[in-house]
């Protein structure tokens, strides 16, 4: 749960810096593969 929370400050942050929105896509992109990978990570450990 505060993996979550963190990729989803973490995705705030990065949001707020973008000013096009190809950088945008780049960047919900890269949030996306993180959540993911974190959610990968807590599978394998279960």
């Amino acid at each position: 749960m505060k993996k979550i929370l963190a990729a989803s400050l973490l995705l705030t942050f990065v949001l707020t810096g973008c000013n096009t929105i190809k950088g945008a896509g780049q960047d919900v992109s890269k949030a996306g593969d993180a959540v993911t990978n974190s959610a990968e990570r807590v599978e394998n450990k279960l």
